[in-house]
């Protein structure tokens, strides 16, 4: 299913992004506790919201993140339509998110990884870091958006 997928710097809404989860493996992801009101913070508040589009105009690819435009770039979300992955979305997201922050010789990149897309991340060059803090007293309910 190759097309002409555009990338660009955009915001979308809250609806929009729950509507564009449901075709991506990101829906797990999620606790269930405010969830709503959770995404509606996040696609208004990211430093960085890169949205990728195919011809038809539907969201195919979005990226967030979190950015101090100096040292480094955390990436809260990256997900690829299932039907729409293994084309280079993914990685041409990284790509511009990256310059966004900028560039790739003053930007170090972070992110929680989904294990499942742990490989993807390995292939873009990541590793696995072991100097990451974390401090979280939040209880997740898991689900699934559909």
């Amino acid at each position: 299913m190759k097309s002409n997928i555009q990338i660009k710097e955009e915001r979308i809404t809250a609806i929009e992004y729950i509507d564009f989860l449901k075709r991506t493996n990101l829906g797990s992801q999620y606790p269930k506790e405010r969830f709503e009101k959770r995404i509606e913070t996040l696609v208004n508040q990211a430093d960085i919201s890169l949205v990728a589009r195919n011809e038809k105009q539907l969201i195919v690819g979005v990226l967030f993140g979190l950015t101090d435009y100096a040292y480094w770039l955390f990436i809260t979300d990256l997900g690829v339509d299932r039907n729409y992955e293994k084309q280079g979305i993914g990685k041409r997201l990284m790509q511009q998110a990256h310059e966004l922050a900028g560039s790739k010789d003053d930007i170090s990149i972070y992110l929680v990884a989904n294990q499942d897309a742990i490989p993807f991340y390995e292939k873009f060059g990541m590793k696995k870091s072991e100097d990451v803090m974390e401090f979280s007293q939040v209880q997740w309910t898991s689900f699934t958006v559909e």
